[in-house]
């Protein structure tokens, strides 16, 4: 059952003849009798400056949806609150999906870096271990050999070896013609005799 229609002022309803039915921009209601009766553009209630507009079928939606029954409102709108709420509903799941999908590809790229920062640690533990752990060539190449300094000499060596007085048996025996022959007892170090 629709909301009854009556004027604010007489309020007499419509009926056959009906007077045409105004509604005000402050939310009053009038028959066309009443509204020739007051003041023009001002409202018979309130007092206010006002326009009107005339009810009919014609009438916007909006302002037909003032006179209907709340069951009949609640039934529309509930059809378009549940439409919208289903679009707004599917909108966030392609949204869901898409911003998963970024999460998915974000946390693979987070994982090759990852990967790629232990395999360099790993190169930079294993230089610093060869660079720690090894000495250089270089260093103790030139620190044997000195620029301003010579080579020891003969004697200088002879000193710093051990001689065998006992002949091997391994070895042939001198002839007393040459040298007497020397055994090396101390193996060689860094490249020398010594």
């Amino acid at each position: 059952m629709a909301v009854r229609i009556f004027c604010n002022s007489c309020l007499c309803e419509p009926r056959s003849p009906t007077p045409r039915f105004c509604l005000t921009n402050c939310g009053h209601v009038f028959c066309e009798v009443c509204l020739q009766k007051g003041k023009k553009d001002e409202c018979l209630v309130c007092r206010r400056a006002c326009r009107t507009l005339v009810l009919s079928k014609e009438t916007s939606a909006d302002i037909q949806s003032l006179f209907m029954p709340v069951d009949v409102l609640s039934k529309k709108y509930s059809k378009e609150i549940s439409q919208v709420s289903e679009f707004q509903e599917k909108y966030r799941k392609r949204l869901l999906k898409h911003q998963k999908q970024k999460i998915a590809k974000l946390e693979e790229s987070l994982k090759k870096v990852t990967q790629q920062i232990q395999q360099l640690q790993c190169c930079v533990l294993i230089l610093n271990f060869l660079m720690t752990s090894v000495p250089s060539r270089k260093q103790n190449v030139y620190s044997s050999y000195s620029l301003h300094s010579s080579r020891p000499s003969t004697s200088e060596t002879m000193e710093a070896m051990e001689i065998d007085p006992v002949p091997s048996p391994m070895r042939k025996l001198e002839t007393p013609t040459g040298p007497t022959r020397l055994s090396v007892i101390t193996p060689p170090q860094g490249g020398r005799m010594g």
